[in-house]
């Protein structure tokens, strides 16, 4: 009988250690990939993954351990060193330049010229060969990339790296900015790029997408390997949770709905509109109600939120907090009067990345810990420390710079914020993206509590299921149109989607 040979390893990385000053970030990790598969990495928020991802990149070097490539010991010395020897990164801030065409963003810092005179027609050329190789020959290669969605975006990173012969690639969250049909794009790529030999390290949060794509899964805890090389097939999902998290986490959405506590509306929207954007939209919640809102990328549900809260200036409509009037394009005012908002984009609209954790807890706050028109930063700083403790912020040190923090741990002092403000009215933008399924758990008990204190919310959630799972009441949005209201009982995930597709050809 003749045995097939296992494929010969293309990357090992092992026993790699990483210290930063007062920080040891990975403690001996071990990561082995083969040609052609696509190898999952999992872990939490703060496990370890960016900084395994920065030392397989070149970005940072290792403190101890070894890399191998196609079974020779590799120093990735720089990006373009690990570039040049055949590893491409991907990472989820996309890293193209609007402004270009797709042909001169794939061969960005690597024209093809000759005697100092750009190869135009052949760089077009070549550019129209490596789209068509990721299943994409519909885009064109003189197109400007700003004018493509998110997923037009990753094609043109696939190609530039396909442009300098990538053997592996590296996704760092890639679906995290994408609606359905775009992951289904992202996933013909990926399982293209498999056949043609490519070794692909995918990570994600999303353990349904593991299912779907991935061959076989490593996942680190606190900066150590804690199983690698799994099947994906033959591992069950409570076990990946169980490692990732070192015990059984309950994804029940933080338990029952908690339902309203009063007939009373605490927010009332009334044909709010904003010219181009969406239309006339009216609803109301109730103390301990929360309300979501389902829909593609796009659909204008951020835009409703960020109108609610006064960050865009409506064009006709009204919201009332308590039965009181909001001044249109105020965000003082909807603060004042009660409502918060976690946006999507936390880093560039919710955080002051240069400002240390506990300055973020209690920005929305100050007037509280004043004392005679001067800071109070010692309440400050026992505020945001008690929240942070009370929502297991990692590492809960309120004096360590926000920037510091992994994903789900800003998500986390975003949220504190509010719980310190005290707001009666929540509006939550993707609160789980890009957050592990840890987290993702104790964020669900967070809404869970709040709603339990009386806090109205309004959620906006890509992934239907959460909104189902979380909303008493749910809004389906297509094409800046609220398509359908009703109770989150009585619609399940087929029906949205049904009603997502209809509003958006309508």
């Amino acid at each position: 009988m003749v045995t097939e040979d296992p494929p010969a390893e293309l990357l090992e990385m092992n026993a790699i250690v990483k210290e930063f000053p007062g920080v040891r970030a990975l403690d001996g990790v071990d990561l082995h990939v083969v040609p052609g598969e696509v190898h999952c990495l999992l872990g939490q928020n703060g496990a370890g993954k960016s900084t395994l991802i920065k030392v397989l990149a070149g970005a940072h070097q290792p403190t101890a351990g070894e890399i191998r490539w196609k079974g020779e010991v590799v120093k990735l010395t720089s990006t373009a060193a690990a570039l040049k020897m055949g590893i491409a990164t991907i990472f989820q801030e996309l890293d193209v330049v609007d402004g270009l065409t797709v042909t001169e963003n794939i061969f960005l810092g690597n024209e093809l010229a000759t005697g100092g005179v750009l190869k135009r027609g052949e760089a077009n050329r070549r550019a129209k060969e490596l789209l068509g190789r990721l299943g994409h020959s519909e885009i064109r290669p003189g197109r400007l990339v700003g004018s493509l969605s998110a997923a037009g975006k990753q094609v043109v990173q696939m190609a530039r790296a396909l442009s300098h012969d990538a053997q592996l690639m590296i996704m760092d969250e890639p679906s995290a900015v994408l609606d359905q049909e775009e992951v289904n794009q992202l996933f013909r790529v990926v399982n293209t790029l498999r056949d043609h030999g490519v070794a692909i390290v995918y990570i994600s949060h999303r353990l349904e997408e593991i299912r779907q794509i991935g061959d076989r899964i490593t996942v680190i805890k606190d900066g150590r390997t804690v199983a690698t090389s799994l099947p994906v097939s033959e591992t069950p999902t409570a076990k990946l949770i169980s490692l990732m998290t070192g015990r059984d986490v309950v994804t029940n959405f933080g338990g029952d709905a908690v339902g309203p506590q009063s007939e009373t509306p605490v927010l009332e929207v009334e044909d709010l509109a904003l010219e181009g954007t969406f239309e006339p939209v009216s609803f109301s919640v109730r103390p301990g109600e929360v309300v979501g809102m389902a829909g593609l990328v796009g659909a204008g549900r951020s835009e409703i939120l960020e109108t609610l809260y006064g960050a865009r200036r409506a064009t006709a409509g009204s919201v009332r907090v308590n039965g009181t009037t909001l001044r249109r394009g105020s965000v003082t005012d909807a603060v004042r009067r009660g409502i918060g908002l976690a946006p999507e984009e936390r880093k560039s609209q919710g955080l002051l990345l240069d400002e240390p954790i506990y300055r973020n807890i209690t920005l929305s706050t100050f007037a509280r810990f004043a004392r005679f028109g001067l800071l109070d930063e010692r309440a400050e700083r026992k505020a945001a420390k008690e929240q942070a403790v009370a929502l297991h912020l990692a590492p809960p040190n309120v004096e360590r710079n926000i920037r510091t923090l992994s994903g789900g741990n800003q998500q986390k002092a975003m949220l504190a914020r509010w719980l310190v403000h005290g707001c009666d009215v929540l509006l939550l933008d993707e609160p789980t993206r890009g957050v592990d399924v840890g987290a993702r758990a104790e964020i669900y008990q967070l809404i869970r509590e709040l709603t339990r204190r009386g806090t109205a919310v309004v959620l906006v959630s890509s992934e239907i299921e959460e909104v189902l799972g979380l909303a008493d009441r749910v809004l389906v949005v297509a094409d800046g149109r609220v398509v359908h209201t009703g109770p989150a009982s009585e619609i399940d995930e087929h029906t949205v989607l049904d009603l997502v597709m209809e509003g958006a050809h309508a």
